[in-house]
């Protein structure tokens, strides 16, 4: 699901959070809640955003399978998906640098503006290329819109106020999960897919216009250095940037030579590699790639579960409505019940005294998503009920619930104050970065099997004409999430 960015997205450099303290004394009363006078229109106009953006993420599951049939570009259908990750990943980094040098209201405002371009532009594509392109801009107003939000409540709120925001935040995402994916059906049978990308631009104005104003008094302006006494930082860290862009750059590369598909695909694939592998390294803690015990182990395993969980999620619809027959809508409601158990997992590893056993809830969590998956394409054979899929679906959130919110437990726990910031933006970086290439790699398997043609498939149900393009989708993902269960085993370092 497309929340997991969202939901364990405290990317806040240190410096901001020896800001936000300073916001403890800012006028708010003592007692005061989030919805409280001083409090309400920033937390309403915020979260509202989030909802919004939770809807939308939700919903382009349901709607890509007609939007890539009509666009004559099923073939190109996982760079839909991966296109948004690629961006995003260097405007998360954009935003962290520009929010902390000059306050977040410009992140705010231009990650709103290229999101919302980027959905017009998606919704209005008559060729499956510029459909791509709108999502990647998109996916670039989605990375600085999230860093923003987050920082905003850092800057705004007070601390005993920040976990109900951040809890909000999460909550967002489990309405739109459940009743994102049947709306967006409905809309797609009876109004055309077009206005599942075009009705939200319009919609986050009233929120936004509510929330700006409160944003410009309580967070904006640039981050004081300490011991400089009020002069902003100088300038953005111009490596880690160059290192983001490195990342969205080399990932893109990938991406082209996966689908490609042809000797010539070797060339692009290796200037991938070559921007993409320094770029990892620089940005995420040394051992990630060998699965060093500890903090390397969990920024690890976060990628690991969300690449695989989100590879294969996003060709489920795909494969309902072309291989079985079923209309977008009921595609749509085999993913409903997911957000439930997600946010039933995220609250199960919350409870009090599970601390001791973390590791073993993270291990049953991957092993659950890995049976999930590999029980996926089952109902590609008439024989299976197509609800058991939604069945296994369920289960395989409920998994994904306890292992990204563990990680986000065990990432803080494993953090130096001043490194908490550093250690998080690189859990987002493992996770989105892991979106791209297990979706690339997913991609490719695909089309090189045939699914480029499954627009044509039949959808009797007589059987499926394209059952190995699926399953080889599904049961890799499968076992890249057996490597996450492996990878629980090492989320804490060996004492002597």
């Amino acid at each position: 699901m497309a929340h997991l960015t969202l939901a364990g997205m405290a990317v806040l450099e240190p410096r901001d959070a020896d800001v936000a303290e300073a916001t403890e004394t800012s006028g708010a009363g003592a007692g005061e809640s989030v919805l409280g006078r001083s409090f309400r229109a920033l937390s309403v106009g915020i979260v509202s955003v989030v909802l919004l953006i939770a809807f939308e993420a939700t919903a382009v599951g349901t709607a890509m399978p007609v939007a890539a049939r009509e666009l004559g570009g099923v073939s190109l259908y996982a760079f839909a998906f991966s296109g948004y990750f690629t961006t995003s990943l260097f405007g998360m980094v954009l935003a962290g640098q520009w929010s902390d040098r000059r306050g977040p209201l410009g992140a705010l405002g231009a990650g709103i503006a290229a999101f919302g371009a980027g959905l017009v532009v998606a919704g209005s594509a008559g060729a499956m290329w510029v459909f791509i392109l709108g999502r990647a801009v998109q996916g670039l107003g989605g990375g600085l819109v999230i860093v923003a939000l987050y920082v905003v409540v850092g800057r705004a709120y007070p601390e005993r106020l920040r976990p109900a925001v951040l809890a909000a935040f999460a909550a967002c995402w489990v309405l739109p999960s459940v009743v994102g994916p049947l709306a967006a059906g409905a809309v797609t049978e009876h109004l055309g897919w077009r206005w599942v990308f075009l009705g939200i631009p319009v919609l986050v104005l009233p929120p936004l216009a509510l929330a700006l104003p409160q944003i410009r008094l309580r967070a904006g302006g640039p981050v004081p250095v300490e011991g400089a006494g009020d002069a902003p930082a100088a300038s953005f860290d111009w490596r880690r940037i160059r290192l983001a862009l490195g990342i969205s750059a080399g990932a893109g590369l990938l991406q082209y030579a996966a689908q490609d598909l042809r000797p010539l695909s070797l060339l692009p694939g290796a200037a991938g590699l070559a921007l993409l592998v320094p770029a990892v390294l620089g940005l995420l803690p040394r051992g990630t790639w060998r699965a060093a015990r500890g903090l390397p182990s969990v920024v690890l395993l976060r990628g690991v579960a969300a690449g695989a969980f989100i590879s294969a999620e996003s060709f489920v619809p795909l494969m309902l409505v072309t291989e079985r027959g079923l209309s977008p809508t009921l595609a749509g409601f085999s993913l409903a019940a997911g957000g439930g158990t997600w946010a039933l997992g995220s609250w199960v590893q919350a409870r009090p005294g599970i601390e001791p056993y973390r590791e073993r809830l993270t291990t049953f969590g991957m092993v659950l998503v890995a049976l999930a998956i590999a029980a996926a394409p089952s109902v590609l054979l008439h024989s299976v009920p197509v609800w058991t899929l939604a069945v296994a679906w369920a289960f395989g959130c409920f998994g994904m619930g306890l292992v990204i919110s563990s990680t986000s437990v065990l990432l803080l726990q494993l953090s130096a104050p001043a490194q908490a910031g550093t250690n998080s933006a690189a859990l987002q970086i493992s996770d989105g970065l892991s979106n791209v290439l297990l979706l690339a790699a997913g991609g490719a398997a695909f089309a090189a099997l045939g699914g480029g043609s499954v627009a044509h498939a039949a959808t009797s149900a007589g059987g499926s004409s394209h059952s190995a393009a699926f399953a080889a989708v599904f049961l890799p993902m499968a076992a890249v999430a057996l490597f996450g269960a492996w990878v629980t085993t090492r989320l804490r370092e060996r004492h002597a």
